[in-house]
């Protein structure tokens, strides 16, 4: 091979590591002899927010910022020939930014002479501001990890949020009640940088207009009898998140001062004269839509535009009735440690009834249902009956009734018995059979298409005329 050829191979196998090293979840940097940075991947870059041009080919105690030199694992690799494992470090980038790693740390050697080192970095700094915060914020506890589904609906809105969290855009989330608005709004927090920060909510529906302006905004002391120098919720959320709840509650006069702090990121104390700066993320948070909403003059359409910077829209429960198993399972793994219980699941009689169901009141309704079940559960019982259900859910007008088994929904006697025309009863057998096929399938299309021996353009012509719900 001539010198041309092994100069080509060196580049070609330098571009494979370089790439390779940019595809590793784990941060990679190394030093030579003198500390100064060699070798810095993405994963580095995204642990210690930095880039390259910031890290490479200068010495590390001149990027970043250690306790004492003896802190920096790297240099007592190359110092002291220290290997360290698995090993917790906190330390600063030029910015001042708190980094906090889990390291791999070893020196490098070359005919027993010390001419490198390398550090491996896993990432825990979010695992630490989110301890710090939970400590701060009085309770807020909920993070991506939280949100329960698998079903491409949830699964959909959990990675558009997941991006939303990187930036500090105002951001709107629509969803009816009980479909878990506060929760993603808390998981948006804890996953982006201002984690460290309050994380504030406020009901706008809670309290009435006269005092939610003070609140909002603060008050200067004589702005009105008995008023105090006050700061408003703004300023107790700097340099966090404020959460404002059923945004569209709030007067057509206050939503226009709430512009104006969105936009001019300056507040105006109620009686002061004089703005102040805030740094805030606003997430708003409403249960109708947002097109009827300024329809209905219930909300500004440019306060509208100036909120939904990013939009979220929670599916409700009926729309991804196939996480209804997950969710069952979940709540009663948390019922059985809350009430010292050992409930193994529930009957097919109840979960075909949750799948007919169509859940006005969303995940918070049935994680309800599920904890009154419990409730009513007798000693020696291992799983939840038909029975158990509470009676107030059993005696909703649209809950399916109890079917024995072996038994279809469908009964025969009474069709004859009726007066119904046969094209009516034809179009009611054949949509309750459909139904029945889905539930038997969990709601999966293609599968209860074949079960049926038609095609799945067919099924879903078919659930459309019947108004029959599909997830998936």
């Amino acid at each position: 091979m001539n010198k041309e050829d092994r100069l080509a191979q060196l580049e070609r196998l330098n571009l494979i590591y370089e790439q390779l090293l940019n595809q590793i979840d784990v941060g990679i940097q190394v030093v030579d002899s003198k500390g100064k940075t060699i070798i810095y991947n993405n994963k580095k870059m995204q642990l210690e927010w930095m880039n390259s041009k910031e890290v490479l080919h200068k010495n590390i105690l001149d990027v970043f910022t250690f306790e004492n030199e003896q802190d920096s694992r790297l240099l007592q690799a190359l110092e002291d020939g220290k290997t360290v494992k698995n090993a917790k470090q906190t330390y600063y980038n030029k910015d001042g930014k708190k980094i906090t790693t889990i390291n791999h740390t070893f020196p490098i050697t070359s005919n027993h002479e010390i001419i490198g080192a390398v550090e491996l970095a896993n990432d825990i700094t979010k695992y630490e501001r989110l301890k710090e915060n939970v400590l701060k914020s009085g309770g807020t506890r909920y993070t991506f990890e939280s949100i329960i589904g698998t079903s491409p609906a949830i699964k959909e809105v959990i990675e558009l949020s997941k991006r939303a969290a990187r930036t500090s855009s105002s951001i709107l989330i629509v969803g009816e009640t009980g479909t878990g608005k506060e929760v993603f709004a808390q998981s948006i927090h804890h996953a982006s940088d201002r984690s460290n920060g309050p994380f504030i909510t406020q009901n706008c529906a809670a309290i009435p207009d006269s005092l939610l302006e003070s609140l909002l905004f603060g008050t200067k002391k004589g702005a009105f009898t008995g008023a105090i120098e006050s700061p408003g919720l703004f300023e107790q959320a700097e340099g966090g998140t404020l959460l404002l709840d059923e945004i569209n509650s709030l007067n057509p006069a206050l939503q226009a001062k709430l512009l104006r702090a969105l936009q001019e990121k300056t507040i105006r104390r109620v009686g002061d004269t004089k703005d102040k700066k805030v740094d805030v993320r606003i997430i708003a948070t409403m249960n109708e839509d947002p097109i009827e909403a300024i329809t209905n003059k219930h909300l500004r359409k440019d306060l509208y535009y100036r909120l939904s910077v990013v939009s979220l829209f929670i599916p409700p429960l009926k729309d991804r009735k196939e996480d209804i198993d997950l969710l069952v399972t979940t709540f009663i793994e948390k019922y059985n440690r809350l009430f010292q219980m050992d409930i193994q699941g529930i009957d097919d009689e109840v979960l075909r009834a949750f799948y007919q169901y169509n859940w006005p009141g969303n995940v918070r309704e049935l994680e309800h249902i599920i904890e009154g079940a419990m409730n009513l559960i007798t000693d020696g019982v291992a799983s939840i009956h038909f029975s158990s259900l509470p009676f107030h859910f059993i005696n909703k007008p649209n809950v399916p009734i109890k079917v024995p088994e072996n038994q279809t929904s469908i009964h025969y006697g009474a069709i004859a018995e009726s007066n119904k025309k046969l094209k009516d009863l034809l179009v009611e057998v054949e949509s309750t059979y459909i139904q029945e096929t889905l539930l038997k399938h969990k709601h999966n299309v293609t599968k209860t298409a074949n079960s049926l021996g038609i095609s799945r353009q067919c099924l879903q012509y078919r659930l459309r005329k019947f108004n029959l719900s599909e997830s998936n």
